[in-house]
């Protein structure tokens, strides 16, 4: 190997440990092949097809690439709502101090953490931008910008994976199948070196990943399935020297056990500022650039899909083209409309290149109108499969010619993402939203044109057509509203929008010449707007409901929300019975907020429990929930419980106080507060009737790895000393987050409580002179963080109250405020 190996020594910075950062010294690096990969990388990232990969519209990846906010946190868990409702309710939650991670920093563990970081699992709808991460990120190290201690990074996608799912690879073979300059350098071990395996796109992962059955694999030259390798390379079995970097869709994310994960992270997307940074960037022409920024915030829908960066690119495709056309025209607000004329601008664009002419509003040419339909059943067939990912084959059974299609037909490239992978081709629309609205399209042109209805599970039986009763659109929309309403996870809820949206003549205006009838009337949408009023009067998740807010919105019908804003004007809300329907048009309202939903008082509305039940969406999206004195009971800690759950929730600080849970209550709360996705800082119980028997599920709580409790008020609750002493079990844990208690008993294990907080309430608690014994000892140890106590309305006595003064003398002692008013043998002044 002459000539390929060349001695090299370089100091490579370990995370940092319990003894600080450790320097390893390398030597015989292969520079000559690390050049070479390096060259290899450079070459297929440095340029990246925005929107759609077409030949010669790439572009420098550093030229366009704008900083994704990533933020650590959160869990593998799975999250199935729709991908379009997660950003919606991410756009909702209340802006709070978040760590937040450059990509060049995603191996680097925090400041509070002594374990080095192995294996990272990134999380991110789609089009968000997780791939154009790792794209980044290995184009920095290849471009000798970042990262330097590390001596390969091996991109993986999973499409290509998957076409070796029925071949054998060992990890070393694995590595030069995809890249032969290892092989050629003649490297099959990689202990000595610092590597990266990056793994793209679990969510399209087809192979088997089961890592509870699973053979243990530790020989990195050993043949194998490709999933043994990957479940053993991410177990650590195999090379686990090296890091891992997974990306997914949160809905994939649970196929890796929490376990294997060193640490999760979230790409949001773009902020406020990048998304004018982007558009500022897209558009040279200030005025041009800030009259589309303006318009953007004017839309609140579109301005939520913003954050998307793939959704930035279509908005800026299609106002651009709104701007040259119309000079001041009005410009598409809704989801529908923005669609709508994406579709026409790619198809004018199309007739352009293709035919040498531009197409009007008014007329589609035959071929345009063909690739549309096949475009539409592609993608309502694999939206009811539940696939983004599809096979050539899958094309050609909708009538799609590949051949022809990709030579002559701009609207086929300018929809349909085609990637080439190691082997094969596979094909996916630019946006899942981009298949939700054709697929909406392809249904309403189906029953227009023949009066179908692609949602009935079996068509209604061919009769005469006398007797046959002519069906009507409105029918059609009930239907989506049903299928749209079953759904746990909201999978239909862009779809149905797009659908209502397609029925308004304005919008259908636009398609002329691709939609041969209409078929709708303003006395059919009026029947659909009715059938939404009524199902919101029914029994309908939050979610879904604020969902057929949206679909009003569609269809330019604001009654609702009108009639609740003109009650919270005038004030007279809180005197007037409100009916579901209009309950979650509050729920829409409060939500819909420019402000921030920094804190909710339940009192503002109404003090009483089905107001909260019907405001939980509110409360999952505060910050702070101020429930205290609304006479709750135990039926709403249930319901809080799955709030406190929730990965969508926004909550840190929770007040129950002055209300009868009593122990029955609170015990229904305890899941919540046990789930990993508990956010809680702050929870005040104080009078809410509870004894002994909360205290241990508490302890178990404040003791758990996973809470986030640091402030718990206790006090005026009859715990007792036996209640108290299983809070101390919790507080000894060295997981007790805890700093600050109220309490509402004491005993001579007073002590060990008092060692774990900073400030203490015992106020009222009937604290004697042996309580006091028991302070005393606590005050003065040295692991003691206390810095105030408050002892009024006790009964010490003057034995007790010396034995403190003289405590507070200590110079173990960190008590900085002692307070003992109105207590029996208490000296003046104290």
């Amino acid at each position: 190997m002459t000539g390929i190996w060349e001695k090299h020594y370089k100091n490579i910075s370990e995370p940092e440990g319990n003894d600080g950062p450790q320097k390893v010294l390398l030597s015989a690096i292969p520079k000559k092949c690390q050049e070479k990969l390096k060259f290899k990388l450079r070459n297929k990232f440095q340029c990246v097809f925005e929107g759609i990969p077409e030949q010669g519209e790439s572009t420098k990846l550093n030229q366009i690439y704008t900083e994704l906010k990533i933020t650590e946190g959160g869990t593998a868990g799975v999250n199935q709502e729709h991908e379009v409702i997660q950003i919606e309710t991410a756009s909702r939650k209340p802006v709070r101090e978040e760590r937040s991670i450059k990509p060049g920093d995603i191996f680097k563990a925090s400041p509070d953490k002594s374990q080095p970081i192995r294996t990272v699992l990134i999380k991110g709808v789609a089009g968000i931008g997780k791939t154009v991460l790792t794209q980044k990120f290995t184009l920095d190290w290849a471009e000798d910008k970042d990262n330097q201690d590390v001596h390969f990074i091996f991109p993986f996608s999973f499409r290509d994976l998957n076409v070796l799912k029925e071949k054998k690879f060992s990890l070393v073979g694995l590595v030069h199948h995809f890249f032969t300059e290892i092989q050629k350098a003649g490297i099959d071990s990689f202990e000595e070196f610092q590597v990266i395996f990056i793994f793209d796109g679990l969510d399209e992962c087809r192979l088997p990943l089961n890592f509870y059955r699973t053979e243990i694999l530790t020989d990195a030259t050993e043949p194998t399935s490709l999933d043994v390798l990957l479940i053993n390379l991410v177990k650590g079995e195999l090379l686990p020297s090296a890091r891992l970097w997974i990306t997914t869709r949160p809905a994939a994310a649970s196929q890796i056990p929490a376990k294997c994960v060193d640490r999760v992270t979230e790409v949001r997307g773009f902020t406020d500022q990048q998304k004018e940074e982007y558009f500022r960037r897209r558009f040279r022409e200030e005025e041009q650039a800030s009259r589309i920024i303006s318009h953007i915030k004017t839309s609140r829908s579109l301005h939520i899909m913003c954050h998307i960066p793939v959704f930035c690119w279509i908005t800026a495709e299609v106002l651009e083209e709104e701007l040259n056309i119309r000079e001041g025209g009005e410009l598409p607000k809704t989801l529908t409309e923005m669609y709508i004329h994406h579709l026409v601008v790619q198809v004018k664009m199309n007739s352009i290149k293709y035919d040498d002419e531009p197409a009007s509003d008014e007329t589609w040419s035959p071929e345009s109108r063909k690739m549309i339909g096949s475009l539409g059943k592609l993608a309502f067939d694999q939206l009811q499969k539940g696939n983004l990912i599809f096979d050539p084959s899958d094309l050609t059974e909708c009538g799609i010619d590949l051949k022809a299609a990709s030579v002559h037909s701009g609207m086929f490239t300018k929809v349909l993402k085609k990637e080439k992978g190691h082997h094969n081709t596979v094909f996916c629309f630019i946006h899942l939203s981009i298949q939700e609205f054709l697929a909406a399209l392809h249904v309403h042109q189906t029953f227009i044109n023949s009066g179908i209805n692609l949602l009935e599970k079996v068509q209604s039986i061919r009769l005469p057509k006398v007797m046959k009763k002519t069906p009507k659109l409105h029918d059609l929309h009930q239907r989506a509203v049903d299928e749209a309403l079953k759904s746990p996870n909201g999978h239909l809820d862009l779809f149905l929008r797009f659908l209502l949206g397609l029925s308004l003549e304005t919008n259908q205006s636009f398609l002329r010449g691709l939609l041969t009838q209409t078929g709708s009337s303003s006395q059919s949408n009026q029947k659909t707007v009715q059938y939404i009023k009524k199902k919101l009067n029914e029994s309908v998740s939050a979610e879904r409901s604020i969902n057929l807010f949206h679909c009003l919105n569609e269809l330019n019908d604001g009654s609702l929300v009108e009639e609740i804003q003109q009650s919270l004007r005038s004030g007279s809300l809180s005197t007037v019975t409100l009916s579901p329907a209009q309950w979650s048009a509050l729920v829409f309202i409060l939500l819909s907020s420019e402000e921030d939903l920094k804190e909710f008082d339940l009192k503002k509305y109404f003090a009483s429990e089905e107001a909260l039940q019907r405001l939980l969406p509110v409360v999952k999206a505060s910050n702070k929930a101020l429930l205290s004195g609304c006479g709750l009971s135990e039926s709403s800690c249930e319901a809080l419980s799955s709030v406190l759950s929730s990965q969508s929730s926004s909550l840190t600080h929770l007040d129950l106080s002055n209300n009868g849970l009593k122990d029955s209550g609170v015990k229904l709360l305890f899941p919540g507060l046990e789930s990993p996705h508990c956010k809680l800082e702050t929870l005040r119980l104080s009078r809410c009737g509870l004894s002994e028997r909360s205290c241990g599920d508490l302890s178990s709580v404040i003791s758990s790895q996973s809470s986030s409790l640091t402030h718990l008020d206790l006090s005026n609750n009859d715990l007792k000393d036996s209640g108290v002493k299983l809070l101390f079990h919790g507080m000894e844990s060295p997981h007790c987050k805890l700093e600050a208690l109220r309490s509402g008993s004491s005993c001579c294990l007073i002590r060990l409580m008092l060692v774990h907080v900073c400030a203490s309430s015992l106020s009222g608690c009937l604290v004697s002179e042996e309580g006091c014994a028991s302070l005393v000892s606590a005050v003065r140890s040295k692991s003691s963080h206390l810095r105030e106590l408050d002892l009024s309305y006790n009964h010490p006595g003057d034995s007790g109250v010396n034995l403190l003064s003289a405590a507070v003398e200590d110079p173990h002692c960190k008590l900085k405020t002692l307070r003992y008013e109105f207590t029996t043998g208490a000296h003046p002044g104290g």
